[in-house]
């Protein structure tokens, strides 16, 4: 590490230091929730986080990115351990899936992160936002039946999220509930009046004072069936009984199934779906970072994959950069890498040394937290400043924020995506040419058409009906001077119409460059001998 690096990541620990305890409190309960949700050991999840922090963390060029196991690939998870016979031959997918990241990385596919609208990014921020609210509601009343970190519409214990509140409506339990109006009552506190008391209360964060209190309460209720609060409705980190029962949860890939076609397919499916989610991801985090740095994409790529040969070399799920956790460092004030890096050492040395005592954390004082980040990224006056941008930025914002609500992230992002293309069509529909009318004298009608810098294939509908649209005994003055490529659908277009101008008594007049032509028999012929337009 240079010197200037060393630096940085010394001369912000002030900052990073304190955002690391919150992304640890965060990261915790969904690394067990997610791989509860997709089947595997409860420890695999623990191991993914761990990497994500420690691994990924240090090789990325993020900042504030947060690595760990994703929600997006639970599904993927869950199917293809069962597909594949078992959990250390789907490791095996894991290992390859990596290595095909870090190829995606070397052959630059990181570009692809940069051609989603900026619509779409801040709906995939407010949609995950608004997701975290309803998924931690039922935690936040003690209703744990769907694990944490289970984002898709359709869970994983048979309900929705809709019906998950209904149910934790009918099952609140009055412990778990009181403490989590507590530990909400700290955080707002913490963040809008100690905050600005003074630099001690921004040193330890208000999360931590949430926790110790949930622990407090938990100890203190311990025996009351009126305020305590059940097992079932606290974390559930795995405690092993000595330092070899702890080594003894890892568990590594069976090799002997690589040649297995089903093992290269989910192996793909892994890799893609990764990259996929950890490109949105750094689009999005760039965006909240104050800093506005920008992330060098392949060497994402190539850290990710990285981060999941190890990962599914000792027995972790798939890793991907996570917006809920780099959202909560970025809220949390993380300045530089040493938070996501120190988040991991927190993880890996706490459930070591003090896995008992994590598991007296309530989950609604974790649900309560996550309430607070989720607000922050879905705050209700985006959805006014996106409406005031006018319909083609609002709608395909609102698709994404619909989409990811009552399906998943990828397909919401996919929805998004798929409006926000059909308005640049509509749009490239619209402005492929310009038209001009003018009465001539002897009541002839001139029409002056003016064509724009690149016409494409898009453009032929509008292009046509417009060329079919001309009164017969008209004048068309053709402007192709500005235009700088000119698609040969459109050329065999204007060469159609020439054909039918002759018939219905039309006059072209084609004015390019190079010069003007009256009744060009072959626009082929002319745009070839015409070097500034690419065809």
């Amino acid at each position: 590490m240079s010197e200037s690096n060393k630096t940085s990541f010394f001369g912000n620990l002030k900052a990073d230091l304190p955002a690391s305890i919150v992304v640890f409190f965060v990261a915790l309960p969904l690394c067990l929730g997610i791989a509860l949700a997709s089947g595997a050991p409860l420890f695999s999840g623990l191991i993914a986080g761990i990497v994500g922090g420690i691994i990924v963390g240090a090789l990325s060029g993020s900042q504030i990115g947060v690595s760990g196991p994703a929600a997006g690939l639970a599904a993927i998870v869950l199917t293809s351990i069962g597909a594949l016979g078992g959990f250390e031959n789907f490791l095996v997918a894991v290992v390859l899936g990596g290595i095909i990241q870090v190829v995606f990385g070397i052959l630059k596919a990181g570009i692809i992160g940069y051609y989603f609208p900026s619509s779409v990014i801040k709906g995939m921020l407010t949609g995950i936002g608004i997701i975290i609210i309803l998924k931690q509601i039922p935690h936040f009343f003690g209703y744990d039946s769907d694990p944490e970190g289970d984002f898709s519409f359709f869970q994983v214990d048979g309900g929705n999220t809709f019906s998950g509140i209904f149910e934790a409506f009918n099952n609140i339990s009055l412990g778990s509930t009181m403490i989590g109006l507590i530990a909400l009552a700290i955080l707002l506190l913490w963040s809008n009046v100690l905050s600005k008391k003074g630099k001690i209360f921004q040193l330890v964060q208000g999360p931590l004072v949430a926790v110790v209190a949930g622990i407090v309460y938990f100890v203190a209720t311990q025996g009351s069936e009126k305020f305590g609060i059940s097992s079932d409705h606290l974390v559930s980190v795995p405690v092993p009984e000595n330092l070899d029962s702890f080594f003894g949860q890892f568990t590594f890939p069976n090799f002997s199934v690589i040649t297995n076609p089903a093992v290269w397919v989910t192996a793909f499916t892994i890799a893609l779906v990764a990259s996929l989610e950890t490109l949105l991801c750094v689009e999005a985090t760039d965006k909240l970072d104050p800093e506005k740095r920008v992330t060098p994409t392949n060497r994402e790529l190539m850290a990710q994959g990285t981060g999941n040969i190890i990962s599914g070399l000792i027995g972790g799920l798939p890793i991907t950069q996570v917006i809920v956790r780099s959202s909560a460092n970025i809220q949390s004030g993380g300045k530089t890498k040493a938070s996501a890096i120190i988040h991991g050492g927190f993880l890996i040395v706490s459930v070591i040394l003090i896995p008992k005592l994590l598991n007296m954390i309530p989950l609604s004082v974790l649900a309560a937290v996550l309430f607070i980040v989720g607000f922050k990224l879905a705050k209700p006056a985006l959805f006014k400043v996106m409406y005031n941008l006018g319909w083609k930025q609002f709608l395909p914002f609102i698709v994404t924020v619909l989409g990811i609500i009552f399906t998943d992230l990828l397909i919401g992002i996919g929805m998004g995506l798929a409006v926000g293309i059909l308005i640049i069509l509509y749009k490239s529909y619209q402005n492929s040419h310009f038209l001009h009318l003018e009465d001539h004298s002897d009541g002839k009608k001139k029409i002056k058409m003016t064509f724009a810098e690149e016409v494409t294939f898009f453009n032929k509908g509008a292009i046509l009906n417009e060329l079919d649209s001309l009164p017969e005994n008209a004048s068309l003055e053709l402007d192709v001077r500005k235009t700088r490529f000119l698609d040969n659908d459109i050329i065999e277009i204007l060469d159609d119409f020439a054909i039918k101008a002759r018939n219905r008594n039309i006059d072209i007049t084609l004015i390019s460059e190079r010069g003007t032509v009256e009744n060009p028999t072959s626009f082929n012929e002319w745009f070839k001998l015409t070097p500034s337009i690419a065809s």
